[in-house]
């Protein structure tokens, strides 16, 4: 009997220690003021979450004995053990170690202003409130001349006191005349990087340069309930048109692709080279630390038959792990582990090593891809864009493709890696929390790493009989020559499997009274009349807006497959339409606000906020919702630049 009763005992200490809890709290810094976006890791584990604007979270955790990790760039990890706790308040100190790489030097007369002016009033967790008289300089590393009495402050360190982030700049679309240029042609984009990057900036607390702003990569960073396909097309085509929100006298069109979806245990094996930038510029907590722990979780998604090589790249570049099946994680991760960073950036040094051991372990048939990691500071070795270009253009007809995951801050090459992974036919996200580096190799692990079709490309023809001007949002970067839609040699953008692509158009309708302050007119072409008597008097085509062509290829194929569809002149309310179409609209507003587009002035930020509250439909990731709190945070910020 008493084995028995000692049998349960035991049996139900067993059950209570593993089994699942849910925790919530509130997180601050020192100052009691709330951190958004503090990554919350269970220990051991992948399980996380983020705290909200208000600094508040919700997690799951797996057992009670579970020990919750709570991090924030700028401030020390800490780690709680939740047994015997359902509700936390977390206070984060900051992390002064951080600071050992930054130095502010000044001459002259110095006040409070003039240095956190320079420093957005908070260097690593210090706040500089000294003043030095002429001829003394000012230099903060550490502590080392700064009182530990200052006020310390949880927030992101500026490890580089003049910001070196490079984008490349563009204007945005404007609109078009059918009779004049009935044809828009453009690549597809299925890169995020441009969403997480302006969320890192507003979520320091300043709105993004306006040419970080593309807004098909603010759209398509989203999951949309789009139908998949149903027939051997690798992605089924959507379509709806209905009344713009932003002005009612015109339509909005939405076209979009639904990438066909496939289990991680039928994907075609992987032979992965990690191409790591190990450089002096990657060594702050959100680079290089943030980085390998962004690919444990990717080797924890590997199978038996999938394989990983590491290049990394400083002053030189060198292997530090040689072709490594998927079911040797362990070795896998401790080669990860062992990275440090210093140097130079070796980085076409880098790219032809990868290469090198890519071409070493080819699989035919399958997945062979590069996944460069980086901050983008390529300053030694294939540094031209072109060099890149050539390099990298060569490589991808030999069947690698090239994955580009950004890092950091401060120095960030957002316009070479973009060009790299559109010339290597792979995507571009950017990593700014331990979330981000969740979504992109766990959530989405298939679009990341599969290609289902290559040079995606679409061309729109409009009707002038219904269409009196138009203009795709976004895409700037991706627009091609009408000429370009039928030339197979004509390089184009790649889906990935389960991937979604959305790309709106705005639609001025023949009759609006606006017409003339969007397309001006120009007077009446002397050799060009008959086109007018021909669209009156032809009723063929009455009933369609445009007729809408796409081509692909198939990951292997040197030949594109043609797809043609036409869009009937109907046009929906915007209240009849999808939440999903509303969502979207909503997402190309805001982009369109941040950077002060001229087709958006008559907008407010309290519109485009209840557009996505009232659309953000099922969230089951959290993600639309915390778009909303950005959209608030950067009312507020705009809010404060007007007032300068």
């Amino acid at each position: 009997m008493k084995t028995t009763l000692l049998l349960f005992g035991f049996l139900g200490l067993f059950i209570g220690a593993h089994a699942a809890k849910v925790i919530s709290g509130i997180v601050y810094d020192e100052t009691k003021t709330h951190l958004p976006g503090v990554s919350i890791v269970e220990k051991g584990t992948t399980n996380g979450t983020t705290t909200n604007m208000d600094g508040e979270f919700t997690l799951s955790v797996r057992s009670e004995n579970a020990i919750v990790r709570f991090m924030f760039i700028g401030c020390q990890t800490q780690e709680i053990a939740v047994k015997g706790k359902d509700k936390l308040e977390v206070v984060l100190k900051a992390d002064i170690v951080s600071m050992d790489e930054v130095a502010v030097v000044g001459f002259g007369k110095q006040s409070k202003k003039d240095i956190t002016g320079a420093l957005s009033g908070r260097v690593a967790g210090v706040s500089v409130n000294e003043s030095r008289e002429s001829g003394q300089a000012i230099r903060i590393r550490g502590y080392s001349s700064v009182s530990k009495s200052k006020t310390a402050y949880c927030l992101p360190p500026q490890p580089y006191p003049v910001s070196t982030e490079d984008y490349a700049s563009f204007n945005e679309n404007k609109f078009l005349d059918p009779k004049a240029e009935p044809l828009s042609t453009f690549s597809v984009d299925v890169d995020r990087a441009s969403y997480s990057n302006v969320r890192r900036f507003i979520n320091q607390g300043s709105l993004p340069p306006v040419d970080a702003v593309r807004i098909e990569e603010m759209i398509n960073y989203f999951n949309y309930n789009y139908a998949g396909p149903k027939d051997n097309h690798p992605f089924a085509i959507h379509q709806e048109v209905a009344a713009c929100p932003w002005n009612e006298q015109h339509y909005l069109m939405k076209v979009a692709l639904q990438g066909k979806r496939m289990e991680k245990e039928n994907l075609p094996p992987s032979n992965l080279v990690f191409l790591l930038d190990v450089s002096g510029s990657m060594r702050a907590a959100n680079k290089l630390p943030l980085l390998k722990s962004a690919l444990k979780m990717l080797v924890n998604e590997l199978r038996d038959e999938d394989k990983v090589s590491i290049v990394v790249y400083a002053g030189a570049a060198g292997v530090v792990l040689e072709p490594t099946s998927g079911n040797e994680k362990r070795k896998i991760i401790e080669a990860l582990d062992k990275l440090n960073a210093g140097g130079s950036t070796a980085g076409g040094a880098g790219l032809k090593l990868a290469y090198k051991m890519a071409h070493k372990n080819l699989l035919e048939e399958s997945n062979n891809r590069i996944i460069l990691a980086t901050d983008g500071d390529f300053n030694v070795g294939v540094s031209s864009n072109s060099e890149m270009e050539k390099l990298i253009e060569g490589e991808r007809d030999n069947g690698i493709f090239i994955t580009v995951a950004g890092f950091g801050m401060g120095n960030y090459k957002d316009s070479k890696m973009e060009i790299i992974a559109d010339k290597g036919n792979g995507n571009y996200f950017y990593i700014d929390n331990i979330q981000e580096a969740r979504k992109a190799l766990v959530e989405e692990f298939g679009g990341t790493l599969y290609t289902i079709a290559k040079d995606v490309k679409f061309q729109l023809e409009f009707n002038p009989r219904h269409v009196a001007g138009y203009r795709l949002i976004g895409y700037e970067n991706r627009l091609l020559n009408k000429e370009d839609f039928n030339d197979d040699k004509k390089d184009a953008g790649e889906i990935g499997a389960g991937h979604t692509v959305t790309a709106l158009y705005e639609i001025i309708p023949l009759g609006a009274e606006d017409i003339k302050d969007y397309v001006p007119g120009v007077d009446a072409l002397k050799y060009q009349a008959y086109k007018k008597k021909e669209i009156q008097g032809n009723n063929t085509y009455s009933d369609e807006l445009l007729t809408l062509k796409l081509r692909y290829k198939q990951p292997d194929a040197p030949k594109s497959t043609l797809l043609v569809e036409t869009v009937k002149n109907k046009v929906l309310s915007y209240q009849k339409s999808s939440s999903d179409f509303k969502f979207t609209a909503s997402v190309a507003a805001w982009g369109m606000k941040l950077r002060n587009s001229d087709y958006i002035e008559n907008v407010n930020y309290d519109d485009i906020i209840k557009w996505a509250k009232a659309s953000r439909s099922e969230d089951k990731e959290g993600y639309r919702a915390e778009m909303i709190r950005l959209m608030e945070s950067a009312q507020v910020l705009a809010d404060a630049v007007s007032l300068r």
